[in-house]
């Protein structure tokens, strides 16, 4: 089915669109132009959507926004925004009138003409489905990297052909209501995460091998052979299974051994590279390459695979290099919302970091992060609501003696420049805040952008 059949299919059907943010607009405009009933749910008020609102009514919709947007919620067919749990009351009791419930994503797997590839996770999702589209591009395949990175791509699904192949980043959100499977399916690995939005950790255990239940026996699953929930995912994988591991010889996929990245299959086993090669820091980000290699194998070869980890920066938010002053280096790594996120951070480094950290939390206890900071860490700057749990997670793990030294700063500019200023010639400053950016940020790119500006005004 292509999209404009997609479309022509729910003429005469009332649809109603939850979320006019970045990922349904396209959808929004798309519905109202094939001449949809189309109403606008947002949380927004009318001044806060500016002239968004305007717009959408003019070309034909309806809107229906503050508080009381999902009240009366009665289409024939309701598209979700990711952040909006399928769990929400108003929600669940549209289902169970006979309203379907789907999403963008869900609609792009049901118009999608070519491969799709599918990486979640609770960490790493975004650097490996970059370079697994990066692998691809040097390959010489035309390559649509989306999901829940990048611009969204069921708009554009009849611009694809069947050869193309389509990269997507898939959070626990999208997943959880989807009926359909990439024909490549990788999982990072799996740890306590959005247990502030997921009703325990079975549902979110359950929404991440959701990317891999409807598969086919002609598809292939990639897991990390190092995490026990992934690990575990293998027995319900109905076509190939890769793992990936840097600590076992795996016998189909790829493992680390000796600083040498290996490829398996059936027990044979070749080098790929050096994990030296690889030009973006960090073990854990040794350990996306290895996801990426198994996820291509047959589509990308070894050239492709060196070229791309000799050359490839990284993506923004992610360990990035901000700058170089006066001999201290100071690392943006704003994506680490969670402390698993920022514990790979801390381990990426040699030296000790002079860590910034703390937001909103996600209901996930930082027990584990306090004994990885003062392992990793010489000095402690926390900031937003979670400051106080933070420091109190470092002060009773094992081993605490008053090292790191621990810095409270109420405003996120003071904490930042506190470190600057606590800083000497070698050392490494480290956003990496263990939390969402909820409490001061639209967004962790948000909280990123400015400190990158701050750091970028310190003379």
């Amino acid at each position: 089915m292509t999209f404009k059949e997609y479309l022509e299919n729910l003429k005469g059907k009332s649809v109603a669109v939850i979320g006019a943010g970045i990922s349904n607009t396209p959808l929004i405009e798309a519905l109202l132009g094939a001449n949809v009933d189309t109403t606008v749910c947002d949380r927004r008020s009318r001044g806060d959507m500016g002239e968004a609102a305007g717009r959408f009514e003019r070309l034909g919709a309806r809107l229906r926004l503050g508080e009381g947007y999902l009240d009366e919620l009665g289409a024939d067919v309701i598209f979700r925004t990711p952040g909006i749990m399928p769990s929400i009351p108003a929600i669940e009791a549209a289902a169970a009138r006979g309203s379907i419930l789907t999403s963008e994503m869900e609609a792009f797997f049901e118009v999608c003409p070519c491969k799709i590839v599918g990486v979640t996770g609770s960490d790493g999702k975004t650097t490996t489905t970059t370079i697994i589209g990066e692998l691809l591009k040097r390959q010489g395949l035309a390559v649509h990297v989306g999901g829940n990175i990048g611009a969204p791509l069921l708009c554009k699904a009849d611009e694809m052909r069947p050869g193309d192949i389509a990269v997507l980043e898939l959070s626990s959100f999208q997943l959880m209501t989807m009926g359909k499977s990439p024909d490549i399916a990788v999982v990072t690995n799996l740890s306590p995460n959005h247990l502030d939005k997921h009703r325990d950790m079975d549902e979110y255990v359950a929404a991440k091998r959701n990317i891999f239940v409807h598969q086919k026996r002609s598809d292939r699953a990639v897991l990390n052979y190092d995490n026990d929930y992934t690990r575990g995912f293998a027995s319900g994988a109905a076509g190939e299974t890769l793992f990936f591991s840097r600590s076992e010889r795996v016998r189909d996929g790829v493992f680390l051994e000796g600083g040498t990245i290996y490829e398996a299959s059936g027990g044979e086993i070749g080098a790929i590279m050096q994990m030296g090669e690889v030009m973006i820091p960090g073990l854990h980000n040794v350990e996306n390459y290895m996801a990426a290699f198994a996820a291509v194998r047959g589509l990308a070869g070894r050239e492709a695979m060196l070229e791309t980890a000799r050359t490839f920066k990284g993506v923004k938010h992610r360990i990035e290099l901000v700058r170089v002053l006066r001999g201290v280096r100071y690392y943006n790594d704003s994506i680490a919302s969670s402390p698993s996120r920022t514990i790979a951070g801390l381990r990426s480094f040699e030296e000790k970091v002079i860590l910034v950290a703390g937001g909103k939390g996600k209901g996930v206890a930082f027990d584990e992060l306090g004994a990885e900071i003062i392992a990793h860490a010489k000095k402690l700057v926390l900031t937003g609501l979670t400051a106080g749990e933070i420091r109190d997670a470092v002060e009773r793990a094992e081993g605490y003696a008053g090292e790191p030294e621990i810095i409270i700063r109420d405003d996120f500019k003071d904490a930042v420049l506190a470190a600057a200023a606590s800083a000497e010639e070698g050392d490494v400053v480290l956003l990496s805040p263990a939390c969402t950016s909820f409490d001061r940020f639209r967004n962790f790119e948000e909280r990123g952008d400015v400190f990158r500006a701050i750091v970028h005004g310190i003379g």
